[in-house]
């Protein structure tokens, strides 16, 4: 009988620790596993909480008649906003609907009073709300304007570092996948990228990145003028046309347009987009300055904004890699994202702001739980080169390869660009434009906007005239809104 005893006390005990085991070291891995029926039954017993933009939710929770899951979200044009809102539904949570995903469904600890009046009163418990920095009106105007086109657009308060427009085109509706039945399951593998090639689910503005092109060029002209190289953007610079790539058997690289660039300033490079030019400047400043400069700019790490962006790459490269890589070509790659805070940088007298798209956590009972505060990011160039830049780059619009992106009454700065890419750059290039609208209290907008597709003519595909437009449409969209 004491053997007996002693054998079943041992097994209460195992079974004790167990339970503890279970309970508590693998609690959290166990309520996070993709197997757990029960956790997505949970997710949506509930109304989720809202994101908000401009005071208006764009996303929204109705019930259902399925028996284990009684809501499931609904979007307000979902392919307008799905590279902010991401997706909530029983395949994943992403972007934003991902990463406060415990506050949605109201079990974030920050909600514990909430949770438990709810609990006393009988009150059905309802989730937080996600308050962004998004202008409605702005993110329309990116989204029309990129149309049936493959692209993106990213836009910033330079200011303060608030995400204003994120777009990507293709797009998909979230709505047609996030209940539970065949169609949705259905509508979910069609959007998958091995059926369908055109990956509508990439998020282009945050996770894509292109040979920059030409718009790479303020950066090439940021590092010359930071480090001494040249004095003003209406200095000289002595390269010659063609220039001579280094370290190869006379391999030149020459200009799109004739009679501007041999011996230009950076003015008169910036508005024609001599290749020449910067092609000397990143050369003579060597690799490694150049990717300390484009490092302050943001490049080489991946920012968050809450939501991941891809790092922009400026790489340790050879020496003619570098000499191409200063004009956005060679190994060089950038978001849309990275470079609107290229132009943001700029246009903001020097300081880069850190980009957010989240402005408030606001809790079912409307008190603010979380309140983001714009922060400095780097200085990527002194007040003085910043506005010698602004100026060149205002030229451009006014008098260089950017006419379609003036407004009147407006100084506009910007510049386009032209990426090669594919094998021997016999693919389609992209076409490239970024910018920034200043009144009298700053910049309150730059944009960035790539279009992949533009056209099979080549002539025809160049910033100006295909992502130009689309930029001043944003613009315009946000000083309406500054009115």
């Amino acid at each position: 009988m004491r053997r007996v005893a002693v054998f079943c006390g041992l097994l209460i005990l195992a079974l004790l620790v167990r339970v503890n085991w279970v309970q508590f070291v693998q609690a959290d891995e166990l309520q996070t596993d993709a197997n757990n029926r029960r956790v997505l039954i949970e997710r949506y017993a509930h109304p989720r909480g809202d994101i908000i933009v401009e005071g208006n939710s764009i996303t929204g929770s109705v019930e259902t008649d399925d028996n284990d899951f009684a809501y499931k979200r609904t979007y307000t044009d979902g392919e307008m906003w799905a590279p902010v809102t991401g997706f909530a539904s029983l395949f994943n949570t992403t972007l934003l609907e991902g990463i406060y995903d415990s506050i949605l469904t109201g079990d974030d600890d920050r909600l514990f009073f909430n949770r438990t009046i709810d609990m006393l009163t009988g009150k059905d418990r309802t989730g937080g709300n996600v308050v962004t920095t998004l202008n409605e009106d702005a993110q329309r105007a990116a989204f029309e304007g990129l149309g049936d086109k493959k692209g993106a657009v990213a836009a910033i308060d330079p200011r303060t570092g608030e995400i204003l427009a994120l777009v990507s085109t293709p797009s998909y509706d979230p709505s047609t996948f996030t209940g539970n039945s065949s169609d949705d399951t259905e509508a979910w593998s069609a959007l998958q990228k091995e059926n369908n090639p055109d990956d509508p689910m990439l998020n282009r503005a945050l996770r894509e990145t292109y040979p920059p092109g030409s718009t790479f060029k303020v950066v090439t002209a940021a590092a010359a003028l930071e480090n001494g190289l040249i004095d003003g953007v209406d200095e000289k610079t002595g390269y010659p046309d063609p220039f001579p790539l280094p370290d190869t058997n006379g391999q030149e690289v020459g200009n799109l347009i004739d009679g501007y660039c041999p011996d230009a300033s950076l003015r008169t490079a910036l508005m024609w987009s001599c290749n020449t030019v910067f092609l000397g400047i990143s050369d003579e400043l060597g690799n490694e300055t150049m990717m300390d400069t484009a490092a302050t700019f943001g490049f080489n790490e991946e920012v968050f904004t809450p939501v991941r962006a891809e790092a922009s790459q400026y790489p340790e490269d050879n020496r003619p890699q570098n000499a191409m890589a200063g004009i956005g070509q060679a190994s060089n790659r950038a978001t849309p994202l990275q470079m609107a805070m290229v132009a943001a940088a700029i246009a903001n007298d020097g300081k880069l702001m850190q980009p957010y798209m989240v402005d408030q956590l606001v809790a079912p009972n409307l008190n603010v739980i979380e309140q983001t505060e714009p922060q400095e990011m780097s200085r990527p160039l002194s007040a003085e080169n910043a506005q010698a830049l602004q100026s060149a780059m205002e030229s451009v619009v006014d008098e260089g390869t950017a006419s379609n992106a003036q407004i009147d009454g407006v100084k506009v700065g910007g510049k386009t660009g032209t990426a090669q890419h594919g094998e021997n750059n016999e693919a389609i290039p992209y076409a490239w434009f970024i910018s920034y609208a200043m009144t009298d209290n700053g910049s309150p907008v730059a944009v960035a906007v790539v279009v992949e597709n533009g056209s099979q003519d080549r002539n025809e595909v160049g910033g100006n005239a295909l992502a130009a437009p689309i930029a001043k449409d944003v613009m315009e969209a946000v000083l309406a809104g500054q009115n």
